[in-house]
């Protein structure tokens, strides 16, 4: 029986909004949809790959270093990526391989040239190409499978980033790949293995205690003039190849030339050395009163340490090493200088008292 012409206006209203209210009840109780978890939030799962295959990411690709230097890895065939493109639907949260040709086929843009091109200049590729859709496309990229297993190379290296280790390569090899150091680039290197990829075969490889990786430094100098040719070895994937900006110790007060003096593959420098370098004394040194301002570790103290340079020089006493990030201060002798100040208004006092005596 029809009920609905016996209920007055606001009846009906009031059955209508009953209706209502129940069945957003149940959309609310609805069970989430695929990708999201409960509460409509984003699940993080591993990109879909074609043929309804979903397998989580290899473990190379979850322990990728940090996104500073991934800009200069140049794609090539077989690499997949994975679009981020929150206003283009078709192709957002998608990975794409590129293909033997370096092309990827994407929706809505079409066929688009990836290989040859780095992270950075793919992302403004597709921008452009989705801006005739899109009125302020945002993408970005990030590659969650390489076609070859990387090395990096992390720091003061002329073209750091992710290269593709490719068949056997030395460190030799693959640092002429990077172009070298920087000019102001420490002159040791450090390289860390993955602990599966076995130890570094060199006597002072350090093991980490959590026994995952290994490490070493290498002297670019012993690299370069073949010293020890067991340095230049092969490299695995995955390894990490650093180096940092070449250690300082500074110069400062008296001196010919203030300033930081690089240390290069040296752990120290006598302060003999350093004055040199630096120019020697000016003439108003105070040279028994220096002193050394050493970094107390894990501190923004420094320790004092008082230094006669006079006796140094004279060979009275030894010479003392100067460590990475100590600061060597001479200071003025204001003896001299008043001593100095005083000859002078003498001399320039002499002539006009005899010729006052004179008169």
């Amino acid at each position: 029986m029809n009920i609905l012409p016996r209920l007055g206006q606001f009846g009906r209203v009031g059955l209508w909004l009953s209706l209502l209210i129940a069945s957003f009840g149940l959309a609310q109780q609805a069970p989430p949809a695929q990708g999201q978890a409960p509460g409509g939030q984003p699940q993080v799962l591993a990109p879909p790959l074609p043929g309804n295959q979903n397998p989580a990411l290899p473990q190379a690709a979850r322990e990728l270093p940090s996104d500073p230097i991934r800009p200069n890895y140049i794609l090539g065939p077989n690499d997949q990526i994975l679009i981020r493109a929150q206003e283009a639907e078709e192709i957002n949260d998608k990975p794409f391989r590129i293909d033997s040709e370096g092309f990827i086929n994407l929706p809505l843009v079409g066929r688009t040239k990836a290989g040859g091109l780095t992270i950075q200049e793919l992302e403004s590729e597709l921008v452009k190409k989705l801006r005739p859709f899109i009125r302020e496309p945002q993408v970005i990229i990030t590659v969650v499978q390489f076609r070859s297993e990387p090395v990096f190379f992390v720091g003061a290296f002329r073209a750091p980033g992710i290269y593709p280790l490719q068949g056997r390569r030395t460190l030799v090899e693959m640092l002429s790949s990077v172009g070298g150091l920087q000019p102001n680039a420490s002159r040791r290197i450090k390289l860390t293995r993955r602990r599966e990829y076995g130890l570094i075969p060199l006597p002072n490889a350090i093991e980490a205690q959590d026994k995952k990786t290994s490490t070493v430094e290498i002297s670019m100098g012993s690299l370069r003039d073949n010293v020890n040719p067991a340095e230049d070895i092969v490299l695995e994937s995955f390894d990490v190849i650093t180096v940092e900006r070449a250690e300082l110790v500074y110069i400062n007060g008296e001196v010919g030339k203030v300033g930081g003096l690089e240390l290069g593959e040296r752990d120290s420098i006598s302060i003999a050395q350093a004055l040199t370098l630096s120019g020697g004394f000016n003439r108003d040194a105070d040279r028994s009163k220096a002193r050394i301002l050493r970094p107390v570790l894990n501190t923004n103290r420094r320790a004092e340490i008082e230094i006669d340079l006079k006796r140094v020089l004279e060979g009275k006493d030894n010479d003392f090493p100067l460590l990475p990030n100590d600061l060597l201060y001479v200071p003025r002798s204001y003896r001299r200088v008043i001593w100095a100040t005083a000859g002078t208004l003498l001399l320039t006092s002499v002539p006009y008292i005899l010729f006052t005596a004179l008169r």
